[in-house]
């Protein structure tokens, strides 16, 4: 279980050379890209958040963005109250490291001593990585200069899909992914940058609501007639009749 906690937490934390290299293409100086792991510390919204200011958009569409991609950690963090009941004062820490790999990690333990001990390797690896890898990147960055001219403005995007495409797995996934897409890229040029993502947001609750009014309009269609539910019950009709008739012959001959 440890040694699968830390193949998790350094395989996703080496990521954090991409975000560095990403962030400071956006023009984030090496302070703010630092302090952007340190406090925020989940590469999706850190990704939408520099991807969203290097295209121009204004800081305030491009935090609204990150802070919907970060609200799922909520959701996350209600489960895991529960299975790894911590005591109040670890609870502000532990919280920090409430993201996809830790939860995925704990979640997969069969007892709640090792999703604690699972929740805490993977978490104090990828943090201390993540931060290290954003600080190598950003330096690395600011070495070579312009990164457009590298090709490394590609990095945070081609990162940003590789964790995404694991979680495409079922039908519905799938389908949120492609109307995402959709949304985004046909908005891109119409709105202002950074909006066409909050946008594709709503890509899930549309998929959601018309998987919902599928199952309901399957489940409440009655049976056609001519059916062989409506014949069944025609014969089972045609039966009760019959035993009717017969006990009423018998009856007279009595």
């Amino acid at each position: 279980m440890v040694r699968d906690a830390l193949g998790v937490g350094v395989a996703v934390g080496l990521s954090g050379f991409a975000f560095g290299v990403t962030s400071a293409g956006a023009g984030l100086t090496l302070l703010q890209t630092c302090v952007t792991s340190l406090l925020i510390f989940t590469g999706a919204s850190q990704f939408a958040l520099v991807g969203a200011l290097a295209a121009g958009g204004n800081p305030f569409t491009a935090a609204a963005g990150a802070f919907f991609l970060g609200v799922r950690n909520a959701f996350y963090g209600l489960r895991l109250s529960q299975l790894l009941a911590l005591r109040r004062p670890v609870r502000p820490v532990a919280a920090q490291w409430v993201i996809d790999e830790t939860t995925a990690v704990a979640l997969a333990q069969p007892d709640r001593r090792s999703a604690r001990l699972g929740f805490t390797v993977t978490g104090a690896t990828l943090y201390v990585l993540w931060n290290v890898t954003t600080l190598l990147g950003a330096l690395g960055a600011e070495a070579i200069g312009d990164t457009d001219a590298w090709g490394l403005d590609a990095a945070g995007p081609a990162v940003f899909l590789a964790l995404l495409a694991p979680m495409l797995r079922g039908t519905v996934e799938r389908a949120v992914a492609v109307v995402a897409v959709v949304l985004g890229l046909g908005l891109l040029p119409v709105l202002p940058a950074g909006v066409p993502v909050l946008v594709a947001g709503l890509a899930a609750p549309l998929v959601l609501y018309v998987q919902g009014r599928r199952g309901a309009r399957r489940g409440a269609a009655p049976p056609a007639a001519g059916s062989r539910g409506a014949v069944d019950d025609e014969a089972a009709v045609g039966s009760g009749g019959a035993d009717e008739t017969g006990a009423g012959r018998g009856e007279e001959r009595e």
